[in-house]
Formats: C-alpha cells, sequence, structure tokens
C-alpha cells in the first residue's frame, strides 16, 4: 500500500484528491493538513509514502516545510501542486528537495500516473 499525506489550505483540494486517490488500488490516504504547522507534526507522526504539498498556506508557506519533511523522512516523495506553477517556484521547490511539481489547474490528473511511478520500480529504489 502506498501511504499519501494531503496538505492543502483548501478543503475542496483535499476532498477532490483523496476522491482521486480513493479509485486507485494500492494507495491509502492516510491524513490530511490544511496548514503547514499541523502538516509537519502530522506527517512526522503518520510517516506517508507520498506527501502532496500546496505552496500558500496558512501557517506558513509549503516552501518552508519541504526540508523539515525530507529531513523527518529522507525517502518521502513530495509533490508540490500549486496555483502558483512560477519557474522561481518550481526551481526553489526542486532545489529544497521535492520530487514533483504540478500545477493544480492544469496538471492535477498526473497525479495518479505519479503514484503509478512511486509504486513501481522508482519507489522500490528509494526503500
Amino acid at each position: 500500500m502506498l501511504r499519501v499525506f494531503i496538505v492543502d489550505d483548501s478543503r475542496i483540494i483535499r476532498q477532490r484528491l483523496a476522491s482521486l486517490l480513493s479509485d486507485l488500488p494500492n494507495v491509502e490516504i492516510v491524513g490530511d493538513a490544511g496548514g503547514a504547522e499541523d502538516a509537519v507534526a502530522a506527517i512526522r507522526t503518520v510517516k506517508p509514502d507520498v506527501v502532496t504539498l500546496d505552496i500558500r498556506m496558512p501557517g506558513g508557506s509549503g516552501l518552508d516545510i519541504i526540508r523539515p519533511i525530507k529531513n523527518a523522512l529522507r525517502k518521502v516523495v513530495i509533490i508540490i501542486l500549486t496555483n502558483y506553477p512560477y519557474p522561481q517556484y518550481r526551481q526553489e521547490c526542486l532545489d529544497k528537495g521535492a520530487d514533483f511539481f504540478l500545477d493544480k489547474s492544469t496538471e492535477f490528473g498526473k497525479i495518479p500516473e505519479i503514484l503509478e511511478l512511486c509504486e513501481g520500480a522508482w519507489f522500490a529504489g528509494r526503500q
């Protein structure tokens, strides 16, 4: 089972993503958070395999919590999912350790494909 944690300040986005992922075999939603502070503590406790992370949230930026998440769970896959797909954000996220950077408005549907990659050989090599 691939364990996924969703972080986004929009409850609608969290629900939409959970609904999309619930149709996938071998994917389990292990939690969600609407803010940066709540997310880091919960992620450290739950220890998911994958985290979807928004950039702009109350209580801190997703940019600020990429490294703490990676430090706590070195092998976790971080998927940035944002309405702010600017090149400077993309580069900063990837430099801080994010594995993927997706535009919510045009690339939301790529998440199942990425999770399939995570389930396959690419993810197995991170174990």
